[in-house]
């Protein structure tokens, strides 16, 4: 347990699993954070709203911003050393897909449901997924969907052709609208993917799906609304 109040000069480490959230009032998920990740409390006058005793904090591997509960700082000790960014190339990371994809197909295996901002299994959002998947090799991506289609290396695909050759398991696959990627999945090859999707338009939980206009209503629904591709080439260096 650390001693009250913590300080924006320290960098912290989580004792086991949180949930932190989207909002100071901490009443809507915005995601999680595994047990031994990093973060830092964010100076005020960021952490005076609406007087508020929760505590904004950002998580060192990914930069991503979120509300820590006030109790739940005494789940955190002080880090005895600070982050430090893992340096992978685009080889070293295709030799590791392998092993992304048996996360996510051990992760279907098991009982769950989809849960918005969940990143620790065994229930995930579809960004959740793909981050804690390359999360496991060691491997950082940006948290949401949108980010991640940002951090990748664009892949292009013929659509109208259902040509999808140029991609390779283990790349994203982007859905959303033509203005912003809302929806991600891992792409298995074949024409597959690997998705956590929600109840009003998906499955609720991790399934495999298909890149195809045909099949049933939420293979139709994705496919409709698909938007990109990308490649992960890097890990996520997080800013100075």
């Amino acid at each position: 347990m650390i001693a009250k109040p913590l300080s924006d000069t320290i960098e912290y480490c989580c004792r086991e699993n949180l949930d932190l959230y989207d909002g100071a009032d901490c009443k809507t998920l915005g995601t999680q954070a595994a047990a031994y990740r990093h973060l830092r409390l964010l100076p005020q006058p960021k952490n005076q709203t609406n007087n508020s005793p929760n505590i904004l904090v950002q998580l060192c591997e990914d930069n991503y911003t979120a509300w820590l509960l006030d109790p739940d700082q005494n789940n955190l000790e002080i880090a005895t050393q600070p982050y430090l960014a893992p340096i992978w190339s685009e080889a070293q990371i295709q030799a590791a897909i392998p092993q992304i994809i048996q996360f996510t197909q051990l992760a279907m295996a098991t009982p769950n449901y989809y849960l918005w901002g969940g990143t620790v299994g065994p229930n995930y959002d579809c960004s959740g997924l793909m981050q804690a998947a390359f999360a496991a090799v060691g491997i950082w991506i940006p948290r949401d969907a949108y980010q991640q289609e940002a951090f990748t290396k664009p892949m292009a695909f013929n659509r109208e052709k259902l040509d999808f050759s140029c991609l390779l398991p283990g790349d994203l696959i982007f859905f959303g609208t033509v203005e912003k990627a809302t929806h991600v999945g891992l792409y298995l090859g074949d024409q597959q993917y690997i998705h956590s999707s929600g109840i009003q338009h998906g499955r609720n939980g991790i399934k495999i799906d298909v890149l195809s206009p045909e099949g049933d209503v939420c293979t139709q629904y994705y496919f409709k609304h698909l938007r990109g591709a990308g490649r992960i080439i890097s890990s996520y260096q997080t800013a100075s």
